[in-house]
């Protein structure tokens, strides 16, 4: 017949007066838990735990406190796409033919011209718009209106507006 051991008696004896003591000492000494674990005979894990249950501290500085930041400094608001969409919809009619002024080729083409395509592509009459964009846009302001409209129920409150007013 095989017989059990009782654990809870061992895992009593674990921890006598005397290893209590080592632990207490070695946790004042600065050493780290594996080093205590060495110098008493038990597990690391067996000194993490007893120190927790002692709630003896590890020698570990507690976090310093953070400064306090005072009053928050607001970020200048950035004008994303959405709100210049919003801006210059409000400002511009939609035009269904936008006239280019200064229609361009592709190697005329500068940083602040709109590259709204006009004509067929690959053709001989084939340029860019042209135009001046607004800023932060591909399109001048005829083509981004024709480029980034809403939906059919934005268009018919935009329509009603125009009419209105």
């Amino acid at each position: 017949m095989i017989t059990i051991e009782n654990s809870s008696k061992n895992s009593r004896d674990t921890w006598t007066a005397e290893r209590v003591a080592q632990l207490k000492s070695g946790v004042n000494a600065g050493l780290s838990c594996a080093q205590i674990a060495n110098e008493i005979g038990v597990s690391r894990n067996a000194v993490i735990g007893k120190i927790n249950r002692l709630g003896l501290s590890r020698g570990r500085s507690p976090a310093a406190p953070r400064p306090c930041r005072g009053a928050l400094i607001r970020r200048p608001q950035v004008l994303n796409q959405g709100l210049k969409l919003k801006a210059l919809f409000a400002s511009t009619p939609i035009a269904e033919d936008v006239v280019s002024t200064e229609p361009c080729s592709l190697l005329n083409l500068a940083p602040r011209n709109c590259r709204w395509p006009i004509g067929g592509v690959g053709t001989v009459d084939f340029t860019f718009c042209g135009n001046a964009t607004v800023d932060g846009m591909s399109y001048c302001a005829g083509h981004v209106r024709m480029a980034y409209r809403g939906s059919e129920r934005h268009q018919g409150a935009v329509a009603a507006r125009h009419i209105r007013g």
